[in-house]
């Protein structure tokens, strides 16, 4: 039975799914956690994922003989700097790391809002690789100087198992040097962090969507237990791997509810937003993917939880005995900084607190602000122009809880939809691996039953629009 495997190389850990290539059927899969981090330094050695990836694999070892193809989703953004012998130079800074705050602001002072939304597609934050890049000149220009091969962490897998210099059309449009709109690269951008001649030479070549990165080296296979003719995907970003597991359709929209939160959907146009709140990526299918990125969501109630000494599951529990509105709490879920607003050095805050409050209205009042604040980013893309009126898809570690489930629904004002599929990214990821093996990019989610799922229906007793109200009072 051939297989295909998918990994989801995330912030927290390297997943990886094996599914049958025909019917899509899980067969196993693994896990290997990687350190934790986070702002405003928030880095890792690329070795640490290179490392997981090994022992998530070495988790499957009775399948690996049956594996045809691979493909390698990861976090977005993140920069990997490599010297001319292929070395790392330093650890590569995440997405949400915020140190490049002041290089974000700079860059977007020079060029203006609407010079970057119309040359990239989006308006740069401290999330975005450019302004990591930028922060690597201006504080460590010796550094800077030894670059010869600039990657993001889906790059630098794909080329650790293939040795090829690739990167993807959706990854690479959250750059901040491409332009998903005309295809290209623009290194009219990147002479804003320095003036090279060689920027070009610096960056891996940009696969399409049913483009093959090459075979496992035999070196590779014999370190990861892959056979070496093991086809490898194009790879993709996180985001852009989730939307192909689910067979995302234009008007579908998906709220991912992880340690950050997103909210997104697909587009046959590329999104242009210079307010800076929607970012008008690519994704992996050959369209675009307009998206809002908050720096907390599950971060938040986890943080919740903790200090009222519940686990997820009795927080959980305590948000739905709560009332709808918290009793008038609203909790600003700023915690480390935001993206979405861009405010690198914002902090959380708790409004309305009584001397009557209760630990109930406290827990809603988490799930509620993490959720307000992505329903504010499914305004945006409407505001953007992007439909997003069709299904509404809740995915994430977050969506395993009944709380945000049903605190979704009901602030959504319609049902959302839970799917059946667990860790939609690894999902996207064999999808990519199962093309380069032969199957049809368009079909396969559908064939593969994965945008079905458990239907949440709100529960019609909650006033969402006051609370929605609140919560923007509490914001601005």
């Amino acid at each position: 039975m051939p297989l295909v495997a998918g990994v989801d190389s995330s912030t927290q850990s390297t997943k990886v799914q094996l599914r049958d290539l025909h019917t899509g059927r899980l067969v196993a899969k693994a896990t290997s956690s990687h350190p934790s981090t986070a702002p405003p330094r928030s880095e890792h050695d690329p070795e640490v994922w290179w490392h997981a990836l090994k022992l998530a694999l070495a988790g499957l070892v009775d399948h690996l003989e049956d594996v045809v193809a691979i493909s390698v989703a990861a976090q977005q953004h993140g920069l990997v700097v490599l010297d001319s012998d292929g070395n790392v130079i330093r650890p590569a800074k995440l997405w949400n790391d915020t140190e490049s705050a002041p290089e974000a602001r700079d860059l977007v002072e020079r060029l203006g809002r609407d010079g970057w939304a119309r040359a990239c597609g989006s308006v740069p934050v401290p999330a975005f690789t450019i302004t990591k890049l930028a922060w690597l000149a201006n504080h460590e220009p010796d550094a800077f100087a030894r670059v010869a091969r600039v990657m993001l962490p889906h790059d630098y897998l794909t080329w650790r198992l293939t040795d090829a210099f690739v990167t993807d059309r959706g990854d690479a449009s959250g750059t901040g040097w491409w332009d998903p709109a005309a295809g290209v690269y623009r290194p009219d951008l990147l002479e804003m962090v320095a003036d090279r001649p060689d920027w070009l030479d610096l960056l891996p070549r940009v696969l399409g969507p049913t483009d093959s990165s090459g075979e496992v080296t035999a070196g590779e296979a014999a370190a990861t237990g892959l056979r070496p003719e093991t086809l490898v995907g194009p790879g993709t970003g996180d985001n852009m791997a989730a939307a192909l597991g689910l067979g995302l359709r234009a008007g579908d929209a998906v709220m991912s509810l992880g340690t950050s939160g997103t909210v997104y959907t697909v587009s046959t146009m590329p999104a242009a937003d210079p307010s800076g709140r929607v970012a008008g990526f690519a994704d992996a299918s050959g369209r675009f993917l307009p998206l809002v990125c908050t720096l907390n969501a599950t971060k938040v109630t986890d943080a919740v939880g903790a200090w009222l000494g519940l686990a997820r599951g009795e927080l959980a529990a305590e948000a739905l005995a709560g009332p709808s509105g918290s009793g008038g709490v609203v909790l600003v879920p700023y915690f480390d900084g935001e993206r979405t607003p861009d405010l690198p050095d914002a902090t959380g805050a708790w409004r309305g607190l009584r001397t009557s409050t209760t630990r109930a209205e406290l827990a809603r009042s988490a799930h509620e602000g993490v959720v307000c604040s992505l329903l504010e980013g499914l305004d945006a893309l409407r505001s953007a122009g992007a439909s997003v009126d069709g299904n509404l898809f809740l995915i994430g570690g977050g969506a395993e809880s009944m709380a945000y489930r049903r605190i979704a629904a009901e602030l959504h004002g319609a049902p959302v939809i839970v799917p059946a599929v667990s860790e939609t990214v690894a999902a996207g990821a064999c999808i990519q691996a199962a093309v380069v093996a032969g199957r049809d990019i368009g079909e396969t989610a559908g064939d593969w039953g994965l945008g079905e799922g458990e239907v949440i229906e709100p529960s019609g007793t909650s006033d969402a629009s006051a609370v929605r109200l609140a919560y923007r009072a509490a914001v601005s």
